[in-house]
């Protein structure tokens, strides 16, 4: 049923109030959303957005406030009681199973007298009214990030929802990606439905959003029509503070290359991985070098090969401070002073159910930090941990908590701590800042400069060419399994990395060069 577009709240908000133990995380939030509306919510990481959205999807019960429908007093006990009423929410971590197809993941959701047949009919129709391309017979363990979120998206979509929330929906999309969201949601707006749109990514939020709602340590500090507001202002508001400009500084002063890559190949581990090829480059001591990408073209191969998660045919392939080690684990490349910040932080950086100190561990025991002898030192890796979070800001509840209980950006700042803290001689990140607030992101970036200019060689593999052209001192691209090397980052342009990062061949007479 299509709604039309209204002055009057489609859902209300009234008062809520959710506390973790002593942590007050939503502290008598109202908040209006209208059909045919794209709302942003906003605010730092832990300011209280996702609490809030889960209070509205029924995962959590709030302590205390209310939620109307269309001016009805409503409970919403479960998720399903929200879908039911028309609420859908796209995570922004995923909650898919790796093992089961694209069309397997969807029927979940829907319900049980839905064929797995008409499933794969509804998803095509899906495509054809929003553009989500998917293969409902592909194995989700065989997707790309942006892939998986399509999955996530279209699942929702098939619901017919009035109101759609949206967590960090671009975080792990392209650019072309997002574009084709961005399309997608302003079809949803023509068609009369809600959507409530969490972002970190402030010029998004300006181009879509028609109202946005700002939040800062539970409490509703601001709500303002973004399209009237600048980057900056938006960010002030998120804050309560002035953000400081992160700039990497030319310098020609560089140290010796500690880390290098020397015609790296791998054969994909399956049908639809992607194979490295004949992959060469180095990075000196002082610079920060960055690796351009769209999502899929063998970026979590090529750092599955840097941090030994996958070994090279032979070990001189990749050095380390001159050892070589292609044929190495990790722990022994941490032993000589690598460390390494994968992608995806749930599962693969952090193990959700452990403490802050046990992921100290998980990390910190190949180089001795938390042992003493053959035993795990705890009272040394609790302090560890203690110093991440004093140094990093990371904001939690409680004393040495699950890194479950993190929010997204703070646990990614616990992770970048955890690996910066060491001051590595190399440092090899995916995706550092994916999910995390503008002021988390720019106090990453900024460290990741100043380990840099220690002297440590600082290698960072990201989609974010806004992130690159500001910490990286040269830049490369990698695409279906190739690096191409474009030189200084203050030599290229946006839109020569972005054409090369759809698959355009560069040109002698442009400079760059080809890696093999």
């Amino acid at each position: 049923m299509s709604l039309l577009k209204s002055d009057a709240p489609l859902f209300s908000i009234r008062g809520i109030v959710k506390r973790f133990g002593a942590y007050l995380a939503n502290d008598h939030i109202d908040l209006d959303i209208r059909a045919g509306e794209i709302h942003a919510l906003l605010g730092e990481n832990g300011a209280g957005k996702s609490t809030l959205m889960k209070i509205l999807y029924g995962l959590l019960e709030p302590g205390a406030g209310e939620i109307f429908f269309q001016g009805e007093h409503i409970r919403l006990a479960s998720p399903e009681a929200a879908r039911a009423l028309g609420i859908g929410m796209v995570f922004q971590h995923f909650s898919l199973f790796d093992n089961l197809t694209v069309a397997e993941n969807i029927a979940l959701v829907l319900p049980p007298s839905e064929k797995i047949e008409v499933v794969a009919t509804r998803m095509a129709d899906l495509t054809a009214r929003y553009g989500l391309k998917l293969e409902p017979d592909r194995p989700v363990w065989s997707l790309s990030a942006g892939e998986r979120q399509r999955i996530e998206i279209a699942r929702c979509l098939l619901q017919e929802p009035k109101l759609i929330i949206l967590d960090e929906p671009t975080s792990v999309l392209t650019p072309q990606e997002a574009e084709s969201l961005f399309k997608t949601l302003e079809i949803l707006r023509a068609e009369g439905r809600a959507v409530v749109y969490i972002s970190h990514k402030l010029e998004e939020v300006r181009r879509l959003c028609e109202r946005a709602t700002i939040l800062r340590a539970g409490k509703v500090v601001a709500t303002c029509d973004p399209r009237a507001e600048s980057v900056r202002s938006l960010a002030v508001m998120m804050v309560g503070t002035h953000l400081v400009d992160v700039r990497s500084k030319p310098h020609d002063i560089l140290g010796p290359v500690r880390l290098a890559v020397d015609a790296l190949s791998l054969e994909a581990e399956d049908l639809h991985a992607v194979s490295l090829k004949a992959i060469s480059f180095a990075v000196r001591g002082g610079e920060v070098f960055g690796i351009a990408g769209i999502a899929g073209n063998g970026q979590d191969e090529l750092f599955a090969a840097l941090s030994g998660e996958r070994l090279a045919r032979r070990a001189g392939v990749l050095h380390i401070d001159g050892i070589s080690v292609g044929r190495e684990g990790i722990n022994l490349r941490r032993q000589y002073g690598a460390a390494f910040v994968p992608e995806e932080r749930n599962g693969h950086a952090a193990a959700l159910d452990f403490t802050l100190s046990e992921n100290v561990i998980l990390s910190r025991h190949a180089t001795g930090e938390v042992m003493r002898g053959l035993s795990i030192d705890l009272p040394a890796a609790k302090e560890l941990a203690r110093q991440i979070i004093t140094v990093f800001g990371v904001r939690m509840s409680g004393h040495d908590p699950s890194a479950r209980t993190l929010s997204g950006g703070n646990l990614q700042k616990f992770l970048v701590g955890r690996e910066v803290s060491r001051t590595p001689c190399v440092l090899v990140l995916n995706q550092p800042t994916w999910g995390v607030d503008a002021s988390a992101a720019a106090d990453i970036r900024r460290r990741l400069i100043d380990l840099a200019r220690l002297g440590s060689a600082v290698l960072v593999i990201s989609q974010d060419l806004d992130e690159l052209f500001e910490i990286a001192d040269r830049i490369a691209i990698i695409h279906q399994g190739e690096v191409t090397m474009l030189g200084n980052t203050r030599d290229v342009t946006r839109e020569n990395v972005g054409l090369l990062m759809g698959g355009a061949r560069a040109r002698a007479d442009e400079g760059f060069v080809h890696a093999h």
